[in-house]
């Protein structure tokens, strides 16, 4: 099985970042001679029964010279349970018995990033296995310490192999500074001692591995099961990380796309029953902002059966803070057109009428003054219990009596006062001198009872506090 491919073998290296001086990542101009022919796979059994082919490349390690050592770079493409797939480049030297590892990700770069972190406690947990791209940073907030990112080549290793490289890094060039600069030398000798101690875990830390990519890798020993020591979490690139990465073409700078912008937008539609005939009918889903107050929720059915129409008024946020309590006073018949929104837990009241609808009565409307006070009078009218036969002389005639007084109002022959309390302040009553004030309307806030939160579920609902911990992040 030839290694080779259409690009041609020096092609391929470039393709995969493997060539250059001192190992895998820089490439070179191919030698003459052929050499690059040499390129051969041959497939190499793996645990579980699998095969994965081995690319070796003769002479990859020093630009090819009549006087210079060769060494060979070996190209596996691995899979690492319950991640993904990486290629790892391992270069040696028999000249010199100088040796390089270095890993790629065999992916693309993952819609999000990730950050993993883990609590040490224990020597079994530096042993755990680690993935570490170029871009990626690793971080102990303990000692302050961190390895930025592009500062090294990717590395398939382990915490405590992280930690050996961080600490190769700094004794690089202790001599020059032991020489020039004592004080600093001695300061970085004080570090490694300190990088050393990790290693024997006298103490836990914690150990951040944070990849902008999301191709970075933390063994979980307990897998598939969850580990209690390692948070994983996901998240979206900053405009500035996407830029590092080269994704400057995916318009980092533009805002990312609201979901509720698009449901402004859009009318949804999903298929439900009549509630009067049962027959086949759609209900359309509406999200409207009311200007001065807030989202709501409008659901509409139409059926075309039996010609029945309904509508519903859902809120679009939490319940607030405080409860509403709204007062017009109904002056001029050009009140009846200001907009009304009746939540689910709102209760009405007309003090001249001695009337009061509770919370739930007629639902959530979103409507007029007018089209509210009209349900209301429908609601009377078509209530057999006290219209209907069943129905006393008396009864009828005070209803009749209401009735009449409820349809003045509605056409501005009377004046009245319209009262919404709602505990849940989700109700709204337009005011037509917005953003003045309205010298008709007042509206108060007000702590709600014990009673109140009880109806509304809310003295046994816990909002803080709930979370599990880091799991949830997981």
């Amino acid at each position: 099985m030839r290694g080779r491919s259409e690009k041609g073998p020096a092609g391929t290296r470039a393709a995969l970042g493997v060539g250059g001086t001192g190992g895998a990542g820089r490439a070179f101009p191919g030698a003459p001679g052929g050499r690059d022919e040499a390129w051969r796979g041959r497939e190499l059994p793996v645990p579980g029964g699998a095969v994965r082919p081995w690319a070796i490349a003769p002479g990859l390690g020093f630009p090819r010279g009549p006087s210079l050592p060769q060494g060979v770079t070996r190209l596996l493409l691995t899979r690492i349970p319950f991640f993904k797939e990486i290629i790892v480049s391992s270069f040696s030297c028999d000249s010199c018995s100088w040796s390089n590892t270095e890993i790629q990700s065999a992916g693309r770069i993952q819609e999000q990033g990730v950050r993993y972190t883990l609590a040490v406690t224990s020597r079994q947990d530096m042993n755990r296995e680690v993935v570490k791209t170029d871009c990626a940073s690793a971080r102990i907030p303990e000692l302050d310490f961190e390895i930025p990112a592009f500062s090294q080549k990717g590395v398939l290793t382990t915490i405590e192999g992280i930690i050996d490289r961080a600490v190769a890094g700094l004794e690089q060039d202790q001599p020059t500074r032991r020489a020039t600069d004592k004080e600093v030398a001695r300061k970085i000798d004080e570090f490694i001692g300190k990088l050393r101690q990790l290693k024997e875990v006298n103490s836990p830390f914690t150990f951040i591995l944070d990849d902008p990519s999301g191709n970075s890798f933390v063994e979980n020993p307990q897998a598939p099961q969850r580990d209690e020591a390692l948070v994983v979490t996901h998240y979206r690139r900053s405009p500035q990380q996407s830029a590092l990465l080269g994704l400057e073409g995916e318009e980092v700078d533009a805002k990312p796309p609201d979901a509720a912008e698009d449901l402004r937008d859009e009318v949804l539609q999903f298929n439900t029953n009549c509630p009067e005939c049962n027959a086949p009918a759609s209900t359309n889903m509406k999200l409207v902002q009311i200007p001065h107050f807030k989202e709501v929720i409008i659901m509409a059915t139409n059926c075309d059966s039996c010609g029945h129409r309904t509508n519903e008024v859902k809120s679009g946020g939490a319940i607030e803070p405080q409860g509403t309590r709204i007062t017009l006073r109904i002056t001029d018949p050009s009140d009846m057109t200001r907009d009304i929104l009746k939540s689910e837990t709102c209760s009405v009241e007309i003090p001249e009428l001695e009337f009061e609808l509770g919370m739930g009565a007629l639902g959530g409307k979103f409507t007029t003054l007018e089209g509210l006070l009209k349900d209301i009078r429908d609601l009377v009218e078509k209530n057999p219990f006290t219209l209907g036969d069943s129905s006393t002389p008396s009864r009828t005639g005070k209803l009749q009596e209401f009735i009449g007084k409820l349809q003045d109002i509605i056409e501005g022959k009377a004046q009245a006062h319209f009262i919404m309390d709602d505990p849940a302040g989700n109700s709204y009553l337009q005011n037509v001198y917005a953003p003045e004030a309205d010298p008709e309307l007042s509206v108060q806030r007000y702590e709600r009872t014990f009673d109140q939160n009880e109806e509304l579920g809310l003295n046994d609902m816990k909002t803080e506090g709930y979370e599990p911990g880091p799991a949830s992040e997981r």
